[in-house]
């Protein structure tokens, strides 16, 4: 963890020219277990950004843990570190549920986590559930729901499980030892869920997301605006003008590779016109409030209409978008199928990419 630790801040520095003229609004340590770190070590880089970057005084600082790993003078120690914000993978608060997850935890453990993160200062405390569970019925998820309700979080984020290829779980479908959950009895879970937290409270402000006032998720909020992001350590992906970037995977090849190089950079691509239109669509998207089509205009030089209209058309004939005071949105229905529209919208843009090939919309930055 020390090496890892020390390449992470060696790659912050190496960034630090290009960030003179922009302003840190948000850190994340994501994208696996960094609750497992040291919180001197997530200190000690956070004082890296502080040292080559201007930050924003009410900067958001989300760390991702697990529940039952971190103890109170952990937490507390992040506090004074500058963590604001911390989410628990709870995933269920039914045992058996746990297991099926292969998670450690029991649910004690995420009551307690979110209580000394309470009584650490946390400004936000976030839990992550999991649903749609094989045979799991609309009661026993509603149940846990309900459980995490009571705990009064400041947000909660909500994902249908996936059947990612290669995992374990994947051979167990493969092999029809896990059966999946009918996708019609997954999305009654997603709407009764919608229901029960607007009742409680909570917004529903993007597709898995809802929060109390004041608590959305604000580096989130920058993937979902097509905003700027480094992508700093093993594995992390970045967007930086219009460039995609990606980083060596293995903590150990990303170690040796941050120390020759200062970067520890994997492969760095720009997408053409078409890719970066389906991108910023299928994104703004997932938002509930949706978005004003001038700012795609704005971003493409190119109206909506033009570049994807019939598409879109058919979307709004079937109910899955509408247009509400200016603005482009999915439907209640919409929501359950994202990735449908999304897809409409791709296809259309690659048949039109073959018909007149695109060309990179900005010069990418120097990131070899």
């Amino acid at each position: 963890m020390p090496a890892y630790a020390d390449a992470v801040v060696k790659e912050i520095e190496a960034w630090g020219p290009g960030l003179i003229n922009r302003e840190v609004t948000s850190i994340a340590f994501g994208g696996g277990t960094p609750g497992e770190m040291p919180p001197e070590s997530l200190s000690t880089i956070i004082q890296a950004v502080r040292s080559v970057a201007s930050m924003a005084p009410d900067a958001e600082i989300s760390l991702e843990a697990n529940p039952g790993t971190t103890s109170g003078p952990g937490l507390r120690s992040l506090v004074r570190g500058g963590v604001n914000r911390i989410s628990f993978g709870a995933q269920s608060f039914t045992a058996s549920e746990l297991a099926f997850l292969d998670r450690v935890h029991t649910p004690e453990a995420t009551n307690a986590s979110l209580q000394l993160a309470r009584e650490a200062g946390f400004s936000s405390v976030n839990l992550d559930l999991i649903y749609g569970l094989p045979d799991q019925t609309a009661s026993a998820w509603l149940s846990t729901l309900d459980y995490a309700i009571d705990l009064a979080p400041d947000h909660l984020s909500l994902y249908a499980l996936t059947v990612e290829s290669g995992t374990p779980l994947s051979g167990r479908v493969d092999r029809g030892d896990v059966i999946p959950l009918d996708s019609d009895a997954v999305a009654a879970m997603y709407e009764a869920s919608t229901v029960r937290l607007n009742a409680a409270g909570f917004t529903h402000y993007e597709i898995s997301n809802w929060a109390r006032p004041g608590h959305e998720s604000r580096h989130n909020g920058v993937y979902w605006n097509w905003g700027d992001y480094l992508g700093i350590g093993a594995g992390a992906h970045g967007f930086i003008d219009g460039q995609r970037f990606e980083n060596i995977a293995h903590p150990r090849e990303y170690i040796e590779a941050v120390h020759s190089s200062g970067r520890g950079l994997k492969e760095a691509v720009c997408p053409d016109t078409a890719t970066s239109m389906s991108d910023w669509l299928a994104l703004r998207l997932r938002l509930i409030e949706g978005f004003d089509p001038a700012e795609f205009s704005e971003c493409f030089g190119e109206t909506i209409g033009n570049a994807v209209g019939p598409p879109l058309d058919a979307c709004r004939k079937t109910g899955l978008l509408e247009d509400v005071d200016g603005r482009l949105r999915l439907t209640s229905r919409g929501q359950l199928l994202h990735s449908e529209v999304a897809v409409q919208v791709m296809l259309h843009l690659r048949q039109r990419r073959e018909q007149d090939r695109s060309v990179p919309r900005r010069s990418p930055p120097n990131v070899a």
